[in-house]
C-alpha cells in the first residue's frame, strides 16, 4: 500500500515551497538536509507531505517520550490507511548497574518494564518486516543493541491454509519465538493447546489467532479481538507470527558464547592477577561463573546483555544492532530518517556513547564485568550517521553542525498559518528592572494576557515569585507561581494549565524552553540577566524562549541587560529577519494576523484519581498495600493511553509505599 495522507486542510504560508525544496532534495538522494521552521509554522505537516510524495519509509527520532507520543499520535492522524509505529525505551524505571569508588557501592540493577510500551516495540518491528508504507517514530534509544534483524527475521513463523505442519514442531517454534505455554487464560506472549486448536496471543498486538490442525494440517486460520465475544473473528488464508523479543539466539550459538565468554575470562583473570588485583578477581570469577551456570540452567540471567556480543557473534568494539539496522535490513538504503528538533537530538545521539563507557569502565577496572560488556551499547555518533542515507534535521533553532551538514539544503518555513509573527524584541537596562518588570506585568494583567520571566536559578526563580506576590512589594495583585526543575512533572503541567486559564498572571521558571509548550496567552516573555554567558543564554536557548510569545498577536519580549552579548546580537538579529520576512508575506498576501485558540487540556492527573488523594504519612502500613493493586491499575491504564508522566508518577508512589515495607 501507498503513503495516504489525510488532512482536512492544504499546504499554506510558504510550507509549499519547503515541501516541494525537501522533496527535491529526497529524490536526488541528498544525504543531510535542514527543515527551519519556526514554532507554529507545521513541521510535522510539512514532513508528512513529504513522506507521501516520496513513498519512503520513514524514522522519526525525538529528543524525549513526550514528544515522541505527540509525533505519535500526529502522523496516526495523517496517515490512517498507513503503519505507524511507536519505538522508546520500555522502561518505567531503570537505574543501571554502577560502582562508585569512593564509597566502595555496588549498585545493582533495577528495572520496571512497560508491558505496553514492549508491545508496541515489538509491533515496530513486525511492521517493517509486514509492509513498506511504515513510519516508526523513536526517542533517541533506537540507537541501542535490540538484537539481530538477521535472526528476528529468520524466526518468523509463516501459517497457511493446507500447509502441512505437525502439532510438535508447532509448538517447538512458538517455544523457540520466546512463547510460553499457558494452560489457563492466554497472557502477551502466550499460547495454549485445547485438543486440535491452538491459540496465541501475540506479543505486538491485541488479537488472539486460532489455529486448527486437522492431519496433519493447518484447517483453520481464525483472528479475534483480544477484548470482544470469543465467537466469531475474522478467517484468513495466511498469518505471520514475529517474536515475543527482540533478542533470539540459536542453540548452537549458546554453547559457542559459552566457550567464548570461559576464555576471556581467563584472560580477564590473568590481567587482574598481574595487576596484584585480588579483590577483582575474587569479584570476576564469582559473578561470570554464576551468570554462566544461570545461562546453561534457564537460558536468561540478570544482566544478560553484558554478554550480548557474544550471542550476536558480533567482533569486539563491532556496532551493536539497533533499530536502524532493521530499517536497513528490509529497505536497504531506500528510507528516510527525520530528526526532530535536532538541535536536542543531535547532541543526545552524539553523548550517549561515551556516558555509557565511563560508567562500565569503572565496573571492568574493579573486577563486576568482563571488558565485553562495553560492547553493549549505544552507537557511536559516527556509526549512527553511516547507517541513515537520507537525513532532514527539522527545527526552529538548528545548529550550525547541522547546517554545515546540510550544505546549503536548507528549507526555511518562515510563515505560520495564523499569519502570526515572531515577537517584537525590546532591551532594556538590568538597573531597576524588576520594577520594570511589575508596570510590564500589570499592563498584562488589565488585558487578561499572561507572562512568563525566565531567571538564571530556582533560588532566583522562587524568591522573585515570592516577591511579586506581596502587594506590599508590587502595589498589586499580582497571581504569581514559579516554576522549575524540582517541582514534580506533573505539577509543572498543573501549573502552566492554570497560567492558561487565568489563575495565576505570571510564571517565573529557570528553563521554559520544554518543546510543546504551547501558551496562547503568553503576551511578554521577560528574560532576565539576558547577557550572561552559559546555555541558558546562548542564541539557540534565547530564540527558543523568545518563541514562547510567538503565539500572541501582541507579542513581545523584554531582554533586561547590562550590555549586548554576542549571543543576544545573534539571537536579536535572526528573529528580526523572520519577522521582516512574516511581515512582508502578510502585507503582499493581504492577511491579518490572529491569535492561536487553543483548548486547555484536561488535568493528567483528575481530581478524582486515587493518585491525587493519596496521603502516604496519614496511611497504615496495612492501608498502604491494600492501595498498591489500585494503583498499579492506574498506571498500566496511563501507560496505555501513552501517557508516561501520569505513569512514572504512580510508579514512584509504588515504590515509596515498597521501600517503606
Amino acid at each position: 500500500m501507498n503513503f495516504q495522507l489525510r488532512s482536512p486542510w492544504l499546504p499554506a504560508g510558504d510550507q509549499q515551497q519547503a515541501i516541494e525544496k525537501l522533496t527535491k532534495g529526497v529524490v536526488a538522494k541528498t544525504p543531510g538536509q535542514v527543515l527551519l521552521g519556526v514554532t507554529g509554522s507545521g513541521k510535522t505537516f510539512t514532513i508528512a507531505q513529504v513522506i507521501q510524495k516520496t513513498q519512503k519509509p520513514t524514522l522519526v527520532i525525538a529528543p524525549n517520550k513526550a514528544l515522541a507520543v505527540q509525533l505519535y499520535q500526529e502522523y496516526k492522524e495523517f496517515f490512517p490507511q498507513n503503519a505507524v509505529g511507536f519505538f522508546v525505551s520500555y522502561y518505567d524505571y531503570y537505574q543501571p548497574e554502577s560502582y562508585l569508588p569512593q564509597t566502595d557501592t555496588y549498585i545493582a540493577k533495577e528495572t520496571n518494564i512497560n508491558e505496553e510500551i514492549d508491545k508496541l516495540r515489538l509491533r515496530a518491528t513486525s511492521l517493517l518486516f509486514s509492509r513498506k508504507d511504515v513510519i516508526i517514530v523513536a526517542s533517541v534509544s533506537c540507537i541501542y543493541n535490540i538484537g539481530s534483524p538477521f535472526e528476528y527475521g529468520r524466526n518468523v513463523v509463516e501459517l497457511k491454509l493446507g500447509q502441512k505442519i505437525e502439532t510438535e514442531s508447532l509448538l517447538y517454534q512458538l517455544v523457540s519465538l520466546h512463547y510460553a505455554r499457558s494452560r489457563l487464560s492466554l497472557e502477551r506472549g502466550t499460547f495454549r493447546v485445547r485438543g486440535a486448536i491452538i491459540e496465541v496471543l501475540p506479543a505486538y498486538v491485541d488479537e488472539i489467532l486460532r489455529i486448527s490442525v486437522d492431519k496433519g494440517k493447518v484447517a483453520g486460520l481464525q483472528v479475534r479481538p483480544l477484548i470482544g465475544p470469543p465467537a466469531g473473528g475474522a478467517v484468513v488464508d495466511r498469518y505471520l507470527i514475529y517474536p515475543a523479543k527482540h533478542f533470539l539466539t540459536d542453540p548452537q550459538v549458546v554453547k559457542e558464547a559459552t566457550r567464548q565468554i570461559r576464555e576471556d575470562l581467563k584472560i580477564r583473570l590473568a590481567q587482574l592477577k598481574k595487576d596484584g588485583k585480588l579483590l577483582e578477581i575474587q569479584r570476576l570469577q564469582q559473578r561470570t561463573n554464576y551468570d554462566l551456570e544461570m545461562i546453561a540452567e534457564v537460558g536468561y540471567v540478570n544482566g544478560i546483555e553484558n554478554y550480548a556480543r557474544y550471542f550476536d557473534g558480533r567482533l569486539p568494539g563491532e556496532a551493536p544492532w539497533t533499530l536502524i539496522d532493521y530499517f536497513r535490513h528490509v529497505y536497504k538504503d531506500n528510507f528516510l530518517t527525520v530528526i526532530d528538533e535536532s538541535h536536542l537530538t543531535v547532541p543526545q545521539t552524539r553523548g550517549m556513547y561515551q556516558g555509557d563507557l565511563s560508567r562500565k569502565k569503572t565496573l571492568i577496572d574493579f573486577g563486576f564485568r568482563l571488558p565485553s560488556c562495553l560492547d553493549n551499547r549505544p552507537l557511536k555518533f559516527a556509526e549512527f550517521l553511516s547507517k541513515v542515507p537520507q537525513v532532514i534535521y527539522a527545527s526552529a533553532t538548528p545548529d550550525e553542525w547541522e547546517i554545515r551538514k546540510a550544505a546549503g539544503a536548507v528549507a526555511e518555513q518562515l510563515i505560520r498559518p495564523t499569519g502570526l509573527v515572531d515577537p517584537q524584541i525590546l532591551v532594556r537596562p538590568a538597573e531597576n528592572q524588576i520594577n520594570d518588570l511589575v508596570k510590564e506585568i500589570v499592563k498584562r494583567k488589565k488585558e487578561h494576557q499572561r507572562t512568563l520571566v525566565t531567571t538564571l536559578t530556582k533560588k532566583t526563580a522562587e524568591e522573585l515569585a515570592r516577591w511579586l506576590a506581596d502587594p506590599q512589594n508590587t502595589g498589586a495583585e499580582i497571581l504569581v507561581h514559579f516554576l522549575h526543575a524540582d517541582v514534580a512533572t506533573l505539577e509543572r503541567s498543573d501549573i502552566l494549565a492554570d497560567l492558561r486559564a487565568g489563575k495565576y498572571d505570571v510564571v517565573v521558571g529557570v528553563n521554559l524552553l520544554r518543546e510543546g509548550l504551547d501558551l496562547p496567552e503568553v503576551s511578554l516573555v521577560a528574560i532576565l540577566d539576558a547577557d550572561q554567558q552559559g546555555f541558558l543564554r546562548s542564541r539557540t536557548s534565547l530564540i527558543q524562549t523568545m518563541g514562547r510569545a510567538a503565539r500572541h498577536i501582541s507579542g513581545q519580549v523584554i531582554l533586561y541587560a547590562e550590555k549586548t552579548s554576542n549571543a543576544m546580537s545573534q539571537a536579536i538579529r535572526e528573529v528580526e529577519r523572520r519577522r521582516r520576512v512574516q511581515l512582508e508575506f502578510n502585507r503582499q498576501h493581504g492577511i491579518t494576523p490572529r491569535s492561536i485558540e487553543k483548548p486547555i487540556r484536561d488535568r493528567i492527573v483528575e481530581k478524582n484519581s486515587k493518585l491525587s488523594k493519596i496521603d502516604l504519612d496519614s496511611l497504615t502500613p496495612g492501608e498502604k498495600k491494600k492501595l498498591l493493586p489500585q494503583l498499579r491499575r492506574e498506571m498500566r491504564q496511563a501507560a496505555a493511553l501513552l501517557d508516561f508522566e501520569k505513569a512514572a508518577q504512580i510508579r514512584d508512589v509504588i515504590k515509596k509505599i515498597g521501600n517503606e515495607g
